[in-house]
């Protein structure tokens, strides 16, 4: 029985999803259905919460629209995300950033810099 289930789950993920973490600033476009007419509306906002559970993953994101913070938790095996895009990452130390909901005013999270081999700064220098 739950070889049916695994197999059906599959066929339901996505792979084109890029990796992000909590604390990443992302943009999700998203397709909205207005009557007969479909559009794409960008959402920007920092990563607040994830959820795992393969077919049923999600995470939440928090943006500031003119002074009033708004959150929104979208699915993310769902059809509707057009596309994904991580506009920077953030390196923060919570698995949920509840408390950014209490803060007033900006808040600022700290960029994760990449790791860089030995031989990426060799062909820097040279």
């Amino acid at each position: 029985m739950s070889n049916i289930i695994d197999k059906i789950n599959e066929k339901q993920i996505r792979n084109d999803i890029p990796e992000f973490r909590v604390g990443d600033t992302v943009r999700v476009d998203y397709k909205i259905i207005e009557g007969k007419r479909e559009r794409t509306q960008a959402f920007e906002g920092v990563v607040v919460a994830k959820r795992s559970g393969s077919v049923s993953e999600t995470f939440t994101v928090r943006k500031m629209s003119s002074g009033i913070g708004v959150e929104r938790t979208f699915p993310v095996n769902s059809p509707k995300i057009d596309k994904l895009t991580v506009v920077r990452h953030g390196k923060v130390r919570r698995a949920k950033l509840t408390y950014l909901k209490n803060y007033v005013g900006q808040y600022k999270i700290k960029e994760r810099g990449r790791k860089v081999s030995k031989k990426e700064e060799e062909k820097k220098v040279a």
